[in-house]
């Protein structure tokens, strides 16, 4: 298959690749550039295991194609932390033990930071409905939801 330019910003660093257009982002993510904190669950965009920001918006990007990420900013799980220090979200689901076995923990974590920078002050309806396309197989909903109300304030 013939391969397809693509010009791309993740966590803030240019890219230009040279892709099979018929790999996704979580395969451009995982195996081209090394960011294994993006989770491979499902591949049919369900668990919400491989969720990131595409322009701002919470994509699966098990279902997003490489000529989709053409032009775009994608911020995943890596680029939350600026050096050494971690982002609020990722110190609240710390401090609230939202992270058991961690594998939904970049998808949830994402998906809040998309929530977070649209609704400053979300209800606990708003952080559920944001996180209902990400699957806990451990149940830590309880603490997920606290500690994104608790990061939110």
């Amino acid at each position: 298959m013939p391969q397809v330019p693509i010009h791309t910003t993740i966590n803030g660093r240019e890219y230009a690749l040279s892709i099979s257009p018929d790999r996704t982002l979580l395969e451009i993510l995982r195996d081209e550039l090394g960011l294994t904190g993006t989770k491979c669950g499902c591949e049919v965009g369900e668990c919400g295991a491989c969720t990131v920001l595409l322009d701002g918006a919470a994509v699966n990007s098990c279902l997003v194609l490489a000529p989709q990420i053409d032009g775009k900013k994608i911020l995943t799980v890596e680029g939350l932390m600026k050096g050494s220090e971690l982002h609020p979200l990722q110190e609240s689901f710390m401090d609230h033990d939202a992270a058991h076995c961690g594998f939904c923990t970049p998808g949830m974590l994402m998906s809040a930071k998309a929530l977070l920078d649209k609704n400053s002050h979300p209800s606990d309806e708003d952080i559920r409905i944001a996180i209902s396309g990400n699957l806990c197989r451990c149940t830590g909903y309880v603490q997920i939801v606290e500690a994104i109300k608790h990061a939110a304030e």
